[in-house]
């Protein structure tokens, strides 16, 4: 039970490698027969030493005898130079391939897992998977295969011609040779379990120093320079301590395999050359015995090479798996194919929502604070008629960035509760979804390129005429083209080299660029000056009049042109309507304009 228990916990770990090797089988089994061939002309040399070195001692052995054996020698090398380089390129070549397709399948899969797993997943880990994991496996695959078969054929073929010379001599050679197997068996798992240690640390490591590089403005403007180093050495004296125990591990197996292996060649010279001497075998069959004694040097130090390579590609291969095996919570489940463009008319019905957590809860979300199981929304229904203008306001942490996040299944909502063109929001495909809406969050992401390639993110194919526009609706165009490279600068990661208006209105722009039947501002003006606002959305108005927009905000200003207006507060919808509407009840709404208004008369607006 226990021996099939194992045979089908191999097979799991090995399941997302399978597809790659079938794919690179021809290129494999022809790397495997070449290096057959070189394996064979490598145990001809032997013979051919053994024969010109008993001719020597013969009458009528001249130096032409001598010059045939020495030519046939160099040919056999040049023949395994050449060979050697094939199965390199054949199999080495292979295992390049499966890590590639591996790392395809693995960054496939990130980017369809739903939101939560990123939420309780650390990016260190992630790139550790990506890097050292991935790397790991590609050496099983590659020098790990060409080893495993060079063992097989090696030591069978060595032990064989060592049989036909003497096979005393062979008994007494190979009887240290079992201690090798005890040596892997007490070595392995620790160096499988030391590995998986190493790799975590690894991952801790890379996600604090990407940690920091990203919040460096933060270390800086703190004065935390000191603590991030002391943090810095702490977690690279763990990696550093942790990688010598694992080199101490390998530094102990390595060379007690090399002194196995040399009680072999001890033994082989004491009865070998008193054999040699009381004429039972020539100098040359000793010199050919010698020889592939020799042979099995290398197959016998491999063995430990596979071993460790074996636990380490295993161990990397269980990380990736769970990876792996995690399900993406946001997915296609029987979903209206026919439903192929989206015109905007919401309703929401009787939503009831609250956060899932699989962790223990922390402060996961931007702009609000979530507890495990609380309540987010109880009962909220709302409507929208298409090509229409919703605004979304309340204080922070009343759910606003929720409900899109909902509106754009980046969470699931209960089913049911939210339509769109009058279909359950589960009958949409998400493709369908996500292509129809486009979405301008609270957290900016630009990518390190040019202003121009960060616009037409969502529509690479744009031309810059193109680009040009929207940057002008979206009010950046002028200050682009203040810096010295206009819409081809390459703005840092992040960009960091921008301020917070510039980049919310390039990300506007590359919204606006994408011409979603529904625009979404998550509080994306909240750091562009009133009156870079006002003309923002004065040509968004006028742009997208035959389309839906949805805007969340704290700024009043931002929402008194929208058609229908909803007030979120504790959970609820507290009020909604137009904005005179909402001015004459004076209830939040009335407050937070007041309050608006104070603000802008003391700043001098």
């Amino acid at each position: 039970m226990k021996g099939q228990e194992e045979d089908k916990n191999i097979k799991r770990v090995f399941s997302r490698v399978i597809p790659y090797l079938k794919d690179n089988t021809k290129a494999i089994i022809l790397g495997i027969v070449v290096l057959i061939i070189v394996d064979a002309v490598q145990l001809v040399i032997p013979l051919i030493m053994r024969k010109a070195i008993n001719g020597l001692g013969t009458p009528g052995f001249t130096r032409g005898n001598l010059a045939v054996y020495m030519l046939l020698i160099f040919l056999m090398s040049a023949v395994i130079a050449v060979m050697r380089y094939y199965w390199r390129i054949l199999i080495i070549g292979s295992s390049w391939h499966i890590e590639r397709g591996l790392r395809m399948d693995f960054f496939n899969h990130l980017i369809k897992l739903s939101q939560n797993f990123f939420n309780k997943s650390k990016i260190g880990d992630l790139m550790a998977h990506s890097t050292n994991d991935m790397n790991s496996v590609r050496m099983l695959f590659g020098m790990g295969l060409v080893a495993a078969a060079d063992i097989f054929i090696m030591i069978i073929s060595a032990v064989v011609f060592m049989l036909s010379i003497n096979t005393k001599l062979t008994v007494y050679a190979i009887l240290p040779l079992p201690l090798i197997t005890i040596l892997m068996m007490t070595f392995g798992k620790r160096i499988r379990r030391q590995f998986h240690k190493v790799q975590t640390s690894f991952s801790d490591l890379s996600g604090m120093i990407q940690e920091s590089i990203s919040g460096i403005r933060v270390v800086k403007g703190f004065c935390q320079e000191e603590t991030e180093t002391e943090k810095m050495n702490k977690f690279s004296k763990e990696y550093r301590d942790l990688n010598v125990r694992m080199a101490k591990l390998s530094g102990i197996f390595h060379p007690s395999l090399g002194f196995v292996v040399s009680i072999s060649m001890i033994i082989v010279l004491i009865f070998g050359g008193r054999a040699t001497i009381n004429k039972d075998i020539t100098i040359g069959d000793f010199v050919a015995f010698q020889s592939y004694l020799g042979m099995l040097v290398w197959p016998m130090m491999a063995m430990g090479w596979i071993v460790e390579m074996y636990q380490r590609g295993t161990a990397s291969l269980n990380r990736l798996n769970k990876v792996f095996d995690t399900k993406p919570e946001i997915i296609d489940e029987d979903v209206d194919h026919t439903i192929g463009e989206l015109h905007g008319k919401l309703e929401v019905k009787n939503l009831r929502f609250r956060y899932k957590m699989i962790e223990p809860p922390e402060k996961l979300f931007k702009g609000e604070e979530i507890k495990e199981n609380e309540l987010i929304f109880d009962d909220i229904s709302f409507s929208l008629d298409a090509y229409k203008t919703l605004a979304i306001v309340g204080r922070t942490g009343s759910g606003k960035t929720t409900i899109i996040d909902l509106l754009t299944r980046v969470y699931n909502p209960p089913k049911g509760s939210i339509f769109i063109d009058d279909n359950d929001i589960y009958s949409i495909p998400l493709e369908v979804l996500r292509k129809n809406i486009s979405v301008v969050p609270q957290d900016i992401f630009l990518f390190s390129d040019t202003l121009a390639n960060n616009i037409r993110f969502g529509r690479p194919e744009a031309t810059l005429e193109e680009v040009y526009e929207v940057a002008r609706i979206a009010q950046v165009y002028d200050e682009i083209l203040d810096f010295e490279d206009k819409f081809e600068t390459i703005i840092g990661e992040r960009g960091v080299t921008l301020s917070g208006g510039q980049k919310q209105r390039i990300a506007i722009a590359r919204a606006l660029l994408a011409d979603p039947n529904i625009l979404v501002l998550d509080d994306s003006l909240s750091a562009i000056d009133t009156k870079t606002e006002k003309n923002l959305l004065d040509n968004l108005i006028e742009l997208r009049k035959d389309k839906t927009t949805i805007i969340v905000a704290h700024r009043i200003s931002s929402l008194q042109h929208s058609d229908h207006i909803i007030v979120l507060d504790n959970g609820k919808i507290s009020e909604e309507g137009n904005h005179d509407e909402l001015l004459q009840k004076k209830g939040v709404y009335w407050d937070l304009f007041q309050k608006q208004r104070l603000k802008e008369k003391i700043e001098g607006r």
